[in-house]
């Protein structure tokens, strides 16, 4: 086959990429479903997975739209917070439905994100997330807002929460809500972001069933059928 042969073939593929990388969600994230589910990666230039066998275990799908927001956050963090890494965590499965111990995380449209920290130096670090503590999930911060020598990093949180509804909003879309601990949501608003985040963000006033202090859950609102 000659190279123009070639070309005009390969247009006829394209549609059929595409349309396999476009996800459709179903019902609530409570109660829903996922089709076409896509991974997030597993690092990038400031981020990293809570953990490779949560990746095998195919725990880490979210809709192509919800990819497209989160990755695009990370990317906006290497210019406005040059210096902080990241963390995401468990986010749901490739055809979403149940998935435990969340009660959410269903149709592809919820995510958690570890807590961002910093160390005594003051440099930004990940949340250690391994086996002996269910993968960052059974961490606890104390009255301080420390877990060992680590402290958390609401400057940090509240730059990635700001970034992800700005590139929701660019996609057409929003944040539905951010759910972390109501007695810590306090110390997001003495940040520089504080201002924004009272503008465009709702969170969850309520104690959820547990605690969230070593991570925020965002769900994003997106339609679906």
């Amino acid at each position: 086959m000659d190279i123009r042969r070639i070309l005009l073939v390969l247009p006829l593929f394209a549609p059929i990429t595409t349309l396999a990388e476009t996800s459709t969600c179903f019902g609530t994230t409570a109660n829903g479903r996922l089709e076409n589910g896509v991974n997030l990666p597993a690092s990038g230039e400031n981020y990293v997975s809570y953990s490779s066998l949560g990746r095998l275990a195919g725990r880490t799908y979210v809709h192509s739209e919800v990819k497209g927001i989160i990755v695009s956050a990370y990317k906006d963090l290497e210019t406005e917070q040059p210096n902080k890494v990241f963390k995401y965590a468990e986010t749901g499965f490739k055809e979403g439905g149940k998935f435990k111990p969340h009660k959410t995380h269903r149709n592809g449209l919820s995510v958690d994100f570890m807590t961002p920290v910093i160390d005594p130096s003051g440099k930004s670090v990940h949340l250690p997330t391994n086996p002996l503590n269910k993968l960052g999930y059974d961490i606890e911060f104390d009255e301080h807002d420390q877990f060992g020598e680590l402290k958390i990093d609401y400057e940090a949180m509240a730059a990635h929460i700001v970034s992800l509804h700005k590139q929701a909003k660019v996609r057409g879309h929003e944040l539905w809500r951010v759910i972390f601990d109501p007695k810590l949501q306090v110390n997001l608003f003495k940040t520089k972001y504080a201002d924004y985040l009272k503008e465009n963000i709702t969170f969850s006033r309520k104690r959820s069933w547990v605690r969230h202090d070593e991570h925020y859950h965002v769900d994003f609102s997106i339609p679906c059928k």
